[in-house]
């Protein structure tokens, strides 16, 4: 489906209404719903989904519930995807990102793992941080190297890639192969200048539900710390990253400062802007959609030759 202006309005129109279902007052009922939409859109016949459990590495640990999808047919298995979900922290899981995590396996034929983080209110920062360095290490025992894994994610699942390889460079690491972004939430200080100037076109988010989030993870904590807005970090050795990100978005200047930086600290660095989309459009099931999953997996394509 090609999105004209006139479909395009529609859509954003659509994509409000459909959004405001899924928002909630109710943390819970909010949670829940994201699972439905992910079990409606995200089912897809051509990829399978095997549920584990991450064991607890220390004591007054909790397993960690995770998912693999795959392509139901022969692939290649050298390179993993580590995908973290978006859901401003408080809410989401794996299951709501099988809409992104089944395109993903389908456009690079990759086996991509994804995991429920435990989540705010009820575990603030750092719980994500903690747990995200918990399935690195458990994709470690099974045998993956650091360069064997891709690491993506949408969002608060953007922030979240990026302060584990933040900490992963901190505790002096050897850091995943690349990243993939799309929509990442970068700065909790909310300082870009398209958190106004997108204020009224953004059909997904606006700065009451952010300070909600911001509250509800990182509350009386230092927000330009690099792990909570990874911003603010020292990108310097870093890993190829490619960045998506919709022109309609408040988060817009999350993502294009973000390439700025990376692009000073010489890192191989690849931003794209889609003109007339919301954030974390990859979900929609449409050609625009479509076509940035190919983006994504030429990209992966690429520093995985």
């Amino acid at each position: 489906m090609a999105v004209t202006n006139k479909s395009n309005a529609n859509l954003m129109h659509l994509i409000k209404r459909m959004h405001g279902v899924v928002e909630n007052t109710d943390i819970e009922k909010h949670r829940q719903s994201q699972d439905h939409f992910g079990v409606l859109l995200g089912s897809n016949k051509d990829v399978l989904t095997e549920v584990l459990e991450i064991p607890a590495q220390s004591k007054g640990e909790h397993p960690l519930h995770a998912e693999w999808n795959y392509v139901n047919r022969a692939h290649m298995k050298k390179y993993v995807i580590l995908y973290c979900h978006g859901g401003g922290y408080s809410t989401g899981s794996s299951l709501y990102a099988r809409t992104l995590t089944g395109k993903l396996a389908m456009s690079t034929s990759m086996d991509v793992l994804s995991f429920d983080y435990r989540l705010a209110p009820e575990h603030p920062y750092p719980a994500a941080t903690q747990d995200a360095m918990r399935v690195w290490n458990y994709l470690m025992l099974l045998g993956y190297g650091a360069r064997d894994i891709i690491l993506a994610g949408d969002s608060a699942g953007g922030n979240l890639a990026l302060s584990l390889t933040l900490k992963l460079k901190e505790e002096g690491r050897l850091l995943p192969r690349g990243l993939v972004l799309m929509s990442p939430w970068t700065d909790l200080t909310s300082s870009g200048k398209s958190h106004v100037s997108k204020a009224e076109i953004d059909p997904v988010l606006n700065a009451a539900y952010l300070a909600d989030m911001i509250r509800n993870y990182a509350s009386g904590q230092e927000l330009k710390d690099p792990l909570i807005s990874p911003l603010f970090g020292n990108y310097n050795g870093f890993p190829p990253t490619y960045i998506q990100v919709g022109g309609n978005e408040i988060l817009l200047d999350d993502s294009v400062i973000l390439y700025k930086k990376l692009l000073k600290a010489n890192v191989s660095v690849k931003l794209d802007i889609f003109k007339g989309m919301w954030h974390v459009f990859q979900m929609s099931p449409f050609k625009t959609a479509h076509e940035a999953m190919d983006k994504n997996a030429e990209f992966i394509y690429d520093i995985c030759r």
